[in-house]
Order: structure tokens, then sequence, then C-alpha cells
């Protein structure tokens, strides 16, 4: 475990608040320590309220904020006293605690207090630390791991027997604290759970937990339990297919469109072709509160009606007596020997951080089997956790679902003009994107999880077929089809247009859109909601001009290809309809040199020009890219075959 501290570094934070940040990031930076949310950290300060009177005040991290990029505003200010009062209770609901966290605040626009705030006050320093360290849950998860906890930390350490976060795990690590700390206690281990280090700095705190953590990895170490060996990967054949097979039927388990993502890591491949895979993968999480977001166990293999009757079954074995709702009983994981180990979400960033989490548990489930035998909590402590009402309200807070969560959409010439804009206006209501161009910006355009740029040739089969591959690798499927890309060449009438330029305005504008169309097709039938295309036709086909034959052409036989298309995937509850966009001035093809000579051939200025229809009206990328999102959307649900003009109003069309 490596130290981070810089001591010319923190020089720079003058106030402990400030240090608090600047140590609180450090541990952050190390995924193996915390991990999406995970951990929390805390130092206790005076502070004049607005009477002029002195508060001692906890401030704790808050809910909802990273380690890795907590800032000041992160930190919930808490009445320290109030806290320390509250421990003393017998007993406080979970509702009661939040409510006690809130309304004990000295700021109301700070975050929620973590649900430890009580837990981190009742310790009598400064400074406190609390992750879940790989190297110190992987001990622990063993069924010698208490003993060997007190075997690594002897006297220096507290060790508490598990028990859920929350309230009574605050009362009970007060109680024990006080009883057992002695001059040399610098650290409190909490069985399936992780470590808490303090300190009178946010160096000593910090250090100590790097210490501590490293104290556990070299135990693993000198127990030959440390490196892990992969294991060959056996090659598969493609499962595309298959994969699309599966998302349709979680999907419909679930209830709502859900996301996967096939692992490319060696680590997680390897594991999910182990022979021991069932022994070592079915006994629960490495720690409780990963349950959130990886349910129970793994689904092994691709049986998804089973793996619902098997939650199921744990749902009515750990819920009698209580009114609990069962949820959807679709798995967040997979692993099977052909397709490797695949992630589940509701979103994109919801299965990245499946893939993360479950990543760091092969690592603890192989080094707790090396150190005697993998062993997790009981089904009942995990549904416990899992059925939380405070982790439940945690990740539904805020949470409206956006019209196209779950959702994929594949965007063509996706780097600029009206397919940048589609791109946009489909993640702004939460699809996942794959934005295909033949510039290779596309694939650095957007840094989020449900943003992948794929660079492309169209006019290329087979890189096309490749990157309908790579969308259902990364996303798991494809609802949504937007073709956009095309070429728009300069001037030619019939008489002196080439062969070649004929050709190649064919190949991008219509024949591509074919191959996207046919290779799609199986993708698109098995969409949850059903398949959406939106092809962008022109003005061209209903009001063509001299000067552009091969371009009227192909966005001709593209229009009448998609009134077939609607015509023959109506069955498969596929809906396909054409936008015939005009004078969008703010796309590739329109150069400065090309508006100008328009322009010119109408006696019109450019901004005239750009204005030249019946409203008088400037159209924008972003007005088609709407109206094409809008197409995809619960508003043309039962429409198909249309084709609509986003032009500002054209007497020819009309």
């Amino acid at each position: 475990m490596q130290n981070l501290w810089n001591d010319k570094q923190a020089k720079k934070y003058k106030t402990d608040l400030e240090l608090r940040v600047y140590s609180s990031q450090l541990l952050g930076q190390d995924p193996s320590l915390v991990l999406h949310g995970g951990g929390n950290t805390s130092v206790k300060v005076t502070e004049k309220n607005i009477l002029g009177q002195d508060e001692d005040i906890l401030y704790v991290k808050g809910s909802g904020w990273d380690l890795i990029s907590i800032e000041a505003p992160g930190f919930a200010p808490v009445r320290l006293k109030h806290l320390c009062d509250l421990a003393e209770l017998k007993q406080l609901s979970d509702p009661q605690m939040v409510n006690e966290l809130k309304t004990n605040m000295t700021n109301s626009t700070a975050p929620t207090p973590s649900v430890e705030a009580i837990l981190h006050a009742t310790l009598p320093f400064k400074y406190v630390d609390h992750s879940h360290a790989d190297a110190v849950v992987t001990v622990t998860n063993t069924k010698e791991g208490k003993k060997r906890i007190e075997e690594i930390y002897g006297d220096k350490a507290i060790i508490i027997d598990y028990i859920m976060p929350g309230f009574d795990l605050a009362r009970l690590c007060a109680k024990q604290f006080a009883e057992q700390a002695t001059d040399k206690t610098e650290a409190m281990i909490l069985l399936n759970h992780g470590i808490f280090t303090f300190g009178a700095t946010a160096k000593e705190s910090y250090e100590r937990h790097i210490q501590y953590v490293t104290m556990a990895e070299e135990y693993l170490k000198n127990q030959n339990a440390w490196d892990i060996e992969q294991g060959n990967i056996k090659q598969t054949s493609d499962t595309t297919k298959s994969v699309l097979k599966l998302r349709n039927s979680i999907s419909a388990i679930a209830g709502f469109p859900v996301i996967l993502k096939t692992s490319s890591n060696k680590k997680c491949i390897a594991f999910s072709q182990r022979n021991d895979i069932e022994k070592i993968a079915q006994q629960g999480p490495a720690t409780p509160d990963h349950v959130i977001r990886t349910k129970q166990h793994p689904m092994l293999g691709t049986n998804v009606k089973q793996y619902a009757t098997n939650y199921k079954k744990y749902f009515d074995k750990n819920s009698v007596g209580s009114s609990k709702v069962m949820l959807d009983a679709a798995p967040r994981m997979l692993l099977d020997k052909e397709l490797g180990f695949i992630a589940i979400g509701k979103t994109a960033k919801d299965a990245d951080i499946v893939e993360d989490i479950y990543e760091h548990t092969i690592d603890i489930i192989l080094r707790a089997e090396a150190l005697g035998g993998y062993q997790a909590l009981s089904d009942k402590d995990i549904f416990d956790m899992e059925y939380w009402d405070l982790e439940q309200a945690k990740l539904k807070k805020g949470a409206t679902t956006a019209e196209f969560q779950g959702e994929v959409a594949l965007v063509t010439g996706a780097a600029s003009g009206i397919g940048k804009a589609c791109v946009e206006a489909l993640l702004a209501k939460g699809a996942a994107v794959v934005a295909v161009d033949i510039n290779s910006d596309v694939t650095s355009m957007r840094s989020q999880a449900n943003y992948f740029g794929i660079t492309c040739d169209v006019s290329n089969e087979a890189e096309i077929i490749d990157s309908i591959k790579q969308a259902i690798q990364r996303f798991g499927g494809l609802d949504m089809l937007i073709l956009n890309a095309g070429l728009f060449p300069l001037s030619r009438k019939i008489s002196e247009i080439s062969t070649q330029d004929w050709r190649k305005v064919m190949q991008v504008n219509l024949d591509a859109n074919l191959i996207y169309m046919r290779e799609a097709h199986n993708a698109l039938k098995q969409a949850p909601k059903g398949g959406r295309v939106v092809m962008l036709g022109s003005k061209n086909v209903l009001a063509p001009g001299p000067g552009a034959v091969a371009y009227s052409a192909s966005k001709a036989a593209l229009t009448q290809m998609a009134r077939i298309a609607a015509l023959e995937w109506g069955a498969d509850n596929i809906r396909i309809n054409t936008l015939h966009p005009d004078a969008i001035f703010d796309t590739a093809i329109w150069t400065d040199e090309i508006l100008t000579a328009r322009a010119k051939h109408y006696g019109l200025s450019v901004e005239d020009y750009k204005r030249k229809n019946i409203l008088k009206t400037e159209l924008k990328s972003s007005d088609v890219a709407d109206l094409a999102a809008a197409m995809c959307g619960k508003l043309f649900a039962k429409t198909t075959g249309a084709q609509l003009p986003v032009d500002g109003g054209n007497d020819r069309v009309i």
C-alpha cells in the first residue's frame, strides 16, 4: 500500500477541513481502499455559531460523494455533542437517525451526513478514516478471520463482530471502544466490513490507515495468499447473438431495459471459466454494501428464469414477518464459460460499477481461498443490507427515470452537425449512445459511461459490421439506429458527373445504410421496448433541384428503403421513420464556400439565404436532432413509415 502523503503539498492546505479534504482524496485514489462511494472520513473542529458561541462540529463525508473527488462542500457539519448524546440511546430507528443527523447540521445546504456519523463522533480523535480495504476484508472473509486479524494487529486494534451499519453499529462501537481502548489502540477492524484508523492530525490518521492495510497485505503475502494465478483463457466464438437474447430475457424479468457490458478484463474472463466457479462464486459479496449494486450472487450460466426463481426463494425466506416488497429479480452479474463475465445495470454507469466491484471481489475471493477458504456473511445479513431502507433511499434519491434509460442508440456521422446533435439529444434522454464516424475525434468527444465512440468508415462493410458488434459488446444490444452519415458533393449536372463520384455517393448515402439495417435487424428485433430507426433523408427527395443528382437520387432511394423496411419490420415491432431536413447550415457539408455559392445562385445574402423558408427562421442541427430523438420516444410510439420535413416550410414541398 503506497503512502501518498506529501508534506510540501499538504502545506498548501491551511484549515483542518482543507487537510481533511486532502487526505480523503489520497485515500480515494486507491480503489482497493474505497470503491464507488465506499468508505468515509471525518474531522472534529470548533466553530462559532451565529450567536458567537463556540460549538464542536463533526465534519463527516456526505452521502453521494466519493472520496477521490470530494471537496469541502461534500462534508456535512453536524453538532458533535448531539451525536454523542444519540449514541447513549438504547435504540433509534433508521428514519429517526437520519432525521436527527439532518436537523442537527449547521448548514442546511450540506449533503446528508454519512449513516456512520454517530460512529465517527464517538471515536475520541480529531481525524477518523474508514475504508473497505480489500486486504483487510480478504482476511476477515475466511473461516478463521477473527483469529487472523488478532494475529496481525495484536493489541493495537479493537475487533468488532459484524453488525449492519447504522445506529446499532455506532452504539456497539462506542461501547466496545470505551471498554477496550488503551494507549496502544490505533485502529478498529469491523469484520466483513472494513477498517477505521484515527489520529490527532490528518497525516497521522491517513498514514496509520496505509500502515494497517499494508500489514494485512504483508500477512497475505507471507501466507502465500497474495499472488493470484489467472489461468488460461479459453477462446470462444462470436457471442453477439447470445448476448442479445440474454439482454432481452433479463430485461423481461427486470421489467425495464438493461445495459449489459461484456467484460474484456482477462481476470474476470479467466475467473468465469474456473472449474470450481459454483463453489467460490455463490457465497455472497465481499462486503455487504456491495449487494445494493450486485445482488447476492452472480448468475452462473444463462438461465434467467431459474435465477429469478432462486431470488424469489431468497426473498421469501428472509422477509418472513416483514412488509418488504421484493425488488426486481433480475441478476446484476453473469459468469459463463462461453460469455465470460457480464456486468448488468439500469444504466451504463451502473454496469461499469458492477464490473469494478466484481474485479476487486475476484481478488478477495481467490486470496481468501488461498488463506483457508472464502466465507461471506449469511444470506440473512446480506438480505438485511439489500433491503435496508436507508440504502434503498440512497439509490432512489432524485432518481427520476429518463425516457431512454437502459436503452442503446447508434448514430452514424456522429462527430459533427446533425449526427453530433443527435448524440447530445439522446444522451439527454438517458440513452447509452454509440457514436460512429470516420473522424477519429468521435472516440474522445465525450468521456462518460454512457458514451462510446467508434472510428468507422461506413463505405467499408467489414467496419460497419464490426461497429455493431462493438456496440453490443459495450452495451448489450441496440434499440435505436439513427442513420445520418452522408455525402453532399459539389454541384454537378447529369452531363458532368463521373461514374466514380456517383458510386461514391451511393456507397455512403445508400449502400452503407442498407448494410446497417441488415446487420442491426436481429438486435433491433430483440429491443425490450421495440426497435426504432430514424433515417435522415433530405428536402431534395420531395423537391429536388438541379446539380445534385447523386445526392437527390441516393436520398430518394434511402427513403424508399425506409418505406419498405416499415412494411417488412412491423411484425418485428420495429418502426422506421424518416426526416427530411433542409438548409441546416451548421453541418460539415455546408462549408463557407458552398454557402456563399448557393446564396449567390439565388441572388441573396448569406443571412437571407439561411432564412429562405416560409417561417423565415434559421434551422439548426439541434432542431433535427430533437425531432429524431422524439421519433424514438413515446410521442411516436404508434407511428411507422412516416416522413416529416424539418425545413421551416418550403412552398415546393407543401
